[in-house]
């Protein structure tokens, strides 16, 4: 199997996950979390929507500074207030992320990509590990720590992988 197949496959069923909890986050809750030290609901709902987009700077780009630096963007999630929004985002992320990996190569895959914050590399490995560990290890991750936000807001958990205390499979 060829990288770029086997990571289409994972972005769709990352994206059937993801899309599952989105849908769940309850509106008007942006501002929740759990602890002091802990992300906004909104702002890690919104993270979760936004990360099946990063595809495309991970295989279109060599490499990405996060605060901005070198004339780019600081990277900040886009404020998106109701679930509609975070599936609409999550869904726009998907298809240029699929139109991106299916544009590919496996030798491009192999090439270096770089992670900088204020300039200073803070990861560099080839794109295909970056992609399976930084954007899909890490999306599954956030995914996760959704999820116990709705519990923890009385919202229902999706079965994910397998049954939930409130969907069985």
């Amino acid at each position: 199997m060829q990288l770029t197949e086997l990571f289409l496959e994972q972005l769709e069923s990352e994206a059937g996950l993801t899309r599952k909890v989105l849908q769940r986050v309850p509106d008007g809750h942006t501002q929740w979390k759990p602890h002091q030290k802990s992300m906004l609901m909104g702002y890690l709902a919104s993270l979760c929507a936004s990360m099946p987009g990063w595809v495309v700077p991970m295989v279109e780009w060599d490499e990405l500074d996060i605060t901005g630096a070198g004339g780019g963007e600081a990277f900040k999630p886009r404020d998106l207030a109701t679930s509609q929004a975070l599936v609409e985002a999550l869904d726009d992320g998907v298809a240029k992320a699929r139109k991106v990996l299916a544009g590919t190569t496996d030798a491009h895959l192999r090439k270096p990509w770089r992670l900088l914050l204020g300039g200073r590399v803070i990861d560099e490995k080839p794109r295909y590990v970056n992609l399976r560990d930084g954007l899909f290890s890490h999306l599954a991750h956030h995914r996760g720590q959704l999820t116990v936000y709705l519990r923890l807001n009385d919202a229902p958990v999706p079965a994910l992988y397998g049954p939930s205390a409130d969907e069985r499979v």
